[in-house]
């Protein structure tokens, strides 16, 4: 029997594979995909109370959080004061418009309690879209749906803000 050794690369993307087959979002893919994506992935561990990133940062990569939670804080009127708008929790995922847009972040994300975070980068993203549009196409479709969601959630929120007009 010959025992083939794993160069570094090949154990990361392994251990990606492994962690991101539990996370929903990519429960669309098969073994073959996860691993194109897995190869486009980083693992990133952040201690309670530190800053993931901050409202008005470029945004770059979507995060999903593999263990701990993350509060997602946005800035009001008054300048310097924030109010919590989420807690993103395991198997979650946060900025999802960075892969696809060209703007900032929208709120500033913080470390609930320790954390462990994969990113998907808006270069590897595009480099996915390049080698395997099928997989970009299916990520894609993943993150409308999402940002759907989200808006739908927020419309029905500031519904409940405003004052009822009747209908004519």
């Amino acid at each position: 029997m010959t025992i083939m050794k794993q160069d570094k690369a090949s154990r990361t993307t392994s251990i990606l594979i492994d962690i991101i087959m539990d996370v929903p979002f990519f429960a669309m893919l098969d073994a073959r995909q996860l691993g194109v994506v897995a190869n486009h992935m980083n693992y990133y561990e952040i201690k309670k109370g530190e800053t993931l990133f901050k409202e008005g940062d470029p945004g770059d990569s979507v995060c999903f959080v593999i263990r701990g939670s993350l509060d997602v804080f946005k800035e009001t009127s008054t300048p310097g004061q924030h109010v919590l708008i989420a807690t993103v929790t395991k198997n979650k995922s946060i900025g999802e418009m960075a892969v696809i847009d060209e703007y900032t972040r929208s709120a500033t994300v913080t470390a609930h309690s320790d954390a462990a975070i994969v990113a998907l980068t808006k270069r590897g993203f595009e480099a996915i879209l390049q080698e395997n549009p099928a997989i970009g196409a299916a990520i894609l479709k993943k993150i409308a749906s999402l940002v759907s969601m989200n808006l739908r959630r927020t419309s029905s929120q500031l519904a409940d803000y405003m004052p009822a007009l009747p209908i004519t």
